[in-house]
């Protein structure tokens, strides 16, 4: 039973739906409040750091579902300084800690692989060569998430048909890692402009081989990665996440909504965990705007558990799980504003407000593990 809290005395109320348990798979979920995969720059040299280890905690519950920064496959995984990598010993080594402290406090762990593809420029790359992605067109400047800075990318190789195998075999080796590494599965970065989803999308693939042009040809390379990995570490601990209506690094569709849905009932195949979709409103980093579409069709299409994201709010997310419209919700923003986002909503408690700026510095604990709890912020 949940309290609210009104002037300061607790009344007790009925759980919201978003507060519910669920079972996804083999994993009992106490609650549908689930940590979003985060961007933080702060695994130096690409290597997991002991602090991430208190940031991490600090968002578990119970048998709550936490999601891991986007975590590189190689080393032509890189667009970003200070990500973390899962493709060397010494990165599995230094993720361990990290999980068992997640593991400590009852909480259910996936890590996110991916790899960049044409996000990137010769400095990431090894001996400074071109990055691979599907195409070789290249990506214009553009302002990096920070608001700050400019991105400069250079132009990309487009990877040969016989190098394929090659680059899912990073994925399945990356997953397989992440299991050593103690991870309770993976999810596949299929989204935001990245390498997957520049197979994806029509606005970037120009191939002309069996991964470029139909439907099921860009497809493949997605298909083929969510293969090799169920068949590696077991379907029931793989997730994708997936982004057909969004424009991030100039990937769009023209056809989102078939993009969408060939996916959702293609991925019925493996009978993997969970599919995690982009909602459409979020067209690019961090504004929502209106949209004609909606994820419904894939939710009623894939047969497992629907995770959704994309600008929701304790209200909005509740209202999706009540109308079942999603079985999961993920928090970006808000969960890293407030490492308690899960008790917070089931008492209808005021939130953090994010800070932007923090984000993506290097710092170990500023706008990382420096957030307060409700009964820190309660005695401010």
């Amino acid at each position: 039973m949940a309290n609210k809290i009104e002037n300061g005395e607790e009344k007790q109320q009925q759980p919201i739906p978003l507060c519910n348990p669920y079972k996804m798979g083999k994993f009992q979920l106490s609650h549908r409040i689930v940590l979003a995969p985060l961007t933080r720059q702060r695994s130096y040299g690409n290597v997991p750091q002991p602090h991430a280890i208190l940031y991490y905690s600090q968002r578990t519950t119970k048998g709550g579902l936490l999601i891991a920064e986007a975590t590189g496959v190689s080393d032509t995984a890189q667009g970003y300084p200070e990500t973390p990598g899962i493709w060397t010993k010494e990165q599995v080594e230094a993720w361990k800690p990290i999980v068992d402290a997640v593991h400590a406090k009852g909480g259910i762990f996936f890590c996110q692989i991916w790899h960049v593809g044409r996000v990137s420029n010769y400095g990431f790359q090894p001996n400074g060569r071109a990055p691979i992605s599907s195409t070789d067109k290249s990506l214009v400047p553009q302002i990096r998430a920070s608001g700050v800075d400019v991105a400069e990318f250079s132009p990309p190789r487009r990877l040969k048909t016989e190098e394929i195998p090659q680059i899912v075999n990073d994925f399945k080796l990356a997953a397989i890692n992440a299991i050593e590494a103690g991870f309770d599965g993976v999810e596949v970065h299929g989204a935001h402009g990245y390498l997957i989803d520049q197979f994806l999308k029509d606005q970037v693939n120009d191939r002309t081989d069996e991964y470029g042009g139909s439907l099921p040809n860009r497809c493949r390379f997605g298909l083929e990665i969510v293969e090799a990995i169920s068949s590696a570490i077991g379907a029931e601990r793989v997730g994708i996440r997936l982004s057909p209506f969004a424009n991030y690094g100039q990937a769009g569709d023209s056809n989102p909504n078939a993009l969408g849905l060939y996916m959702a009932e293609a991925l019925n195949k493996y009978g993997i965990a969970y599919c995690h979709m982009v909602e459409p409103r979020m067209l690019t980093v961090g504004e929502k705007c209106e949209s004609p579409y909606s994820l419904l069709p894939m939710r009623k299409a894939f047969k497992g558990t629907f995770m959704v994201a994309g600008g929701y709010d304790r209200e909005d997310g509740d209202k999706a799980v009540a109308e079942n419209r999603a079985d999961l919700v993920a928090y970006g923003r808000l969960f890293l504003a407030n490492p308690d986002l899960p008790k917070r909503f089931e008492l209808d408690a005021p939130l953090n407000k994010y800070n932007r700026d923090t984000f993506y510095i290097a710092d170990p604990v500023v706008g990382y593990t420096d957030y307060p709890f409700l009964e820190a912020a309660e005695r401010l």
